[in-house]
């Protein structure tokens, strides 16, 4: 008897089955991934037998942020290819994504099971191809937002490529016409993306040389080390759209979680520890709703500070913090910060890097959140150093240029690119050196990113681990102090 196919997660998941614009093109086979706001398919290019992924994505706003990053990415080698979308005012927009069958949570996952660190070789150059594909990024302006291994994508060949992108946002200067001079992606009747052509820079080998980064081939803008405070003050007149606040709202858990999509692999959305949660709005005679604005972005484990205390107002160091976080699991095979819910991600990092004051980053008091959420003073945090056990002080030390409570102190993709310790021996291995899984694990209680670490995640309340807390009224709503 043959087995019903299993049913789409959206309702209107299974009309790229029926539109000729696609099927004229590709053959649509099996469901691979599905969460809540996509699904997608295996394929294959009629033209060509080429293997591809069909990205259908259900929710305007994600789409049109994924395509907009992607199509100004298109040829930067440590960036998933998008090859064509169709996109009109009817359906959903289908994005055609190179097929990568496995991810650095994968790397990850592997390692740990087989209990045997990653070579310090093949760290590097892990790291040095994460880099080059956030430095292309924040050189375009485009922040990712939710950097994590699982949306870090692997080629067969080894060379690694940041995916997901339906979080990201083009920042640009706050007296910018956005409407005018970067008009939104409207859907279209068959419309294509105009970056359709093969790039020659996929090859296994191309991706910059840490000697040679001036000729990365960054053909966009003009080449060279940027200094530290050059590029936080081009950051500090770069924001975020004006318009974005509003689309959030609509959008108050993006599609987060579908990383495992671009790869095409399966994901069960509504079990998964690491969906992004509402940050803890209690001011008096404020809705729920406004608990979710930009703030409530990228998952939680890898989520900045900023944006753990409701900022709304912030730029490319938010990345920054979670490359810090990436780094750190790499050396470590475990996640650095694993938080059970926003509260306890914030005393989870409090207890490591000290308290949050003023002495430790100017200007945090102004925090949307920095007077409603409190804890008990730390006397004694325990340091990176605890959390990087049996690692050398220079890979300490890269991990603390990013995991830092003042935005202005991370360090940037480029700086990190030129640091010694690239450098150094042992040097980075070629990538087609480097030990590539057959295919993405999928997420399981023996896997870093699994459960096994946190034992009471059955309960939706950031409460129920800290016991008693002391609430106070305050003159503009309530405060509230944990132990």
């Amino acid at each position: 008897m043959e087995m019903e196919p299993p049913l789409p997660t959206h309702p209107k998941s299974w009309s790229i089955h029926t539109r000729s614009e696609i099927i004229s093109k590709y053959q649509v086979m099996e469901r691979v991934g599905s969460g809540a706001y996509a699904d997608v398919y295996r394929g294959r290019r009629l033209s060509d037998g080429l293997t591809v992924a069909l990205k259908e994505v259900h929710d305007y706003q994600s789409a049109l942020r994924e395509i907009e990053a992607l199509q100004m990415l298109q040829g930067f080698p440590n960036v998933v290819v998008l090859h064509e979308h169709f996109w009109r005012e009817d359906e959903d927009a289908v994005l055609v994504l190179e097929y990568l069958s496995t991810d650095l949570a994968t790397v990850i996952g592997d390692a740990a099971k087989a209990k045997a660190p990653l070579p310090l070789g093949e760290i590097k150059r892990w790291m040095i191809q994460i880099l080059c594909g956030v430095d292309a990024c924040h050189r375009n302006m485009v922040l990712h937002r939710d950097l994590k291994p699982s949306n870090l994508l692997i080629s067969d060949h080894g060379v690694l490529k940041l995916a997901d992108f339906g979080q990201a946002r083009i920042l640009m200067e706050p007296e910018f016409d956005a409407m005018e001079e970067n008009p939104p992606l409207q859907p279209q009747p068959y419309e294509h993306d105009a970056c359709n052509q093969e790039s020659s820079l996929h090859h296994p080998e191309a991706f910059p040389r840490i000697d040679n980064l001036s000729q990365a081939g960054y053909g966009n803008q003009e080449q060279g080390t940027i200094c530290h405070e050059e590029y936080f003050r081009v950051l500090d007149e770069m924001k975020t759209k004006s318009s974005a606040d509003d689309i959030d709202k609509d959008t108050n858990i993006p599609d987060g979680n579908t990383s495992c999509l671009a790869t095409c692999t399966t994901s069960d959305l509504d079990n998964d520890p690491l969906i992004t949660s509402f940050s803890y709005e209690v001011r008096e005679g404020e809705g729920k709703e406004l608990g979710c604005l930009t703030s409530c972005v990228g998952t939680r484990w890898f989520r900045a500070p900023e944006l753990l205390y409701g900022s709304t107002d912030y730029g490319l160091e938010v990345d920054l913090w979670s490359l810090g976080c990436i780094f750190a699991e790499l050396l470590t095979l475990k996640p650095l910060f694993p938080g059970t819910a926003d509260i306890d991600q914030l005393s989870i990092i409090i207890n490591v890097l000290g308290n949050l004051d003023e002495k430790a980053w100017p200007g945090c008091s102004k925090l949307p959140d920095y007077g409603i959420i409190s804890f008990s003073k730390v006397e004694r945090p325990t340091g990176l150093e605890a959390c990087l056990p049996n690692r050398s002080p220079d890979e300490v030390s890269l991990v603390k240029k990013l995991i830092c409570y003042d935005p202005a102190r991370r360090a940037t993709a480029m700086e990190l690119l030129h640091d010694k310790y690239f450098n150094e021996e042992p040097l980075p291995v070629p990538v087609s050196e480097l030990r590539v899984p057959l295919t993405r694990n999928g997420e399981d209680e023996d896997s870093p990113g699994g459960l096994h670490d946190n034992n009471d995640m059955g309960s939706d309340s950031d409460f129920d681990d800290f016991g008693p807390v002391n609430i106070t009224r305050t003159g503009t709503g309530f405060s509230m102090q944990f132990p």
